[in-house]
């Protein structure tokens, strides 16, 4: 059976890591907690989208859209609630 990809949009901490990326690119996604070692959230995500950055606005970090099975954008929404995410090119 196919595995039906879903568009995640996610906020990564570091704006700076997420200029870096390009559609097509894969990443890792990484909950980074400070009471706990960190942990890979989504392995191999491709990057969809690289929206325009916010101008003076938002709280922080950068938004990417990614391309992952729907149970990992599910993931994606917990993990981002509860802690600072980062990605890693792979």
């Amino acid at each position: 059976m196919a595995v039906r990809m879903v568009s995640a949009p996610v906020r990564i901490a570091d704006a700076a890591t997420v200029r870096l990326l390009r559609p097509g690119d894969r990443v890792d996604v990484v909950a980074a907690e400070r009471a706990q070692p960190p942990r890979v959230v989504a392995a191999g995500a491709r990057v969809a989208e690289v929206p325009v950055a916010e101008q003076g606005g938002g709280d922080g970090g950068a938004l990417v859209v990614l391309s992952v099975p729907r149970e990992t954008a599910r993931a994606l929404v917990g993990a981002g609630a509860m802690t600072r995410l980062a990605v890693t090119l792979c």
